[in-house]
């Protein structure tokens, strides 16, 4: 149980080693408190889908399974959405824009509706969702804080360099994010070779399991 948590936080990262829902990584990250914000959302969805489409996968047909866990995903994002437009700083919300109703198609959630839910019991998906979701959020939260502070000396809207007052635009832009994600991600395949040297072991990158996942089996018609 403990290992369906602990996956999403390192060893199958969505973002730093499978590559997934990078519009939003990309997308929003200009600071931490954006990335904070997109990553709660992510996992409250993902989590919420998760537990839905564990408790009806058995009464689900096949055929129809991908269009009914789409419409669990945007009830879930519906009320994110509603809820952060309601609660959250205007800032915040403004900030996500587009990006929170674009959660419907986040291959992260739909990703584990179907590979990983839709095969497991309740207490399974529970903890699948909570580690993918939280590993997505400290992704976030991270790539976002070092464009933040390599943009303007701040962090979470925080000035922790009084002395710096001019921005350096580059880091909130989109070639900014790239660099950044880039930086990151040779950071851990860097980690990770070290960690299999010291093992004695041939590195090999992390994958996704496509093994209990047919959604491209969709256009076959299975």
């Amino acid at each position: 149980m403990i290992k369906e948590f602990t996956k999403g936080l390192w060893k199958e990262n969505p973002v730093l080693v499978l590559l997934l829902g990078m519009c939003p990584t990309l997308g929003v990250t200009s600071s931490a408190t954006n990335g904070l914000g997109m990553g709660v959302a992510t996992m409250f969805v993902l989590l919420g889908s998760n537990v839905v489409v564990s408790l009806i996968r058995n009464v689900v047909p096949k055929k129809i399974r991908i269009p009914v866990y789409i419409v669990i995903i945007a009830t879930f994002v519906t009320m994110i959405d509603l809820s952060m437009q309601a609660y959250a700083p205007k800032e915040l919300y403004d900030a996500l824009g587009l990006f929170i109703p674009l959660i419907v198609v986040n291959c992260v959630v739909l990703g584990r509706a179907e590979a990983f839910a839709s095969k497991n019991g309740v207490a399974k998906s529970v903890m699948d969702g909570l580690g993918m979701g939280l590993g997505f959020t400290m992704a976030l939260v991270a790539l976002g804080g070092v464009r933040e502070f390599l943009a303007g000396g701040s962090l979470f809207q925080i000035k922790l360099i009084p002395g710096w007052t001019t921005d350096f635009m580059l880091w909130t832009s989109a070639p900014g994010a790239f660099i950044i994600l880039g930086l990151f991600l040779a950071g851990m395949n860097a980690l990770n070779i070290r960690k299999a040297k010291k093992e004695g072991k041939g590195y090999k990158p992390a994958s996704m399991d496509c093994s209990t996942c047919n959604i491209c089996d969709m256009e076959d018609g299975k």
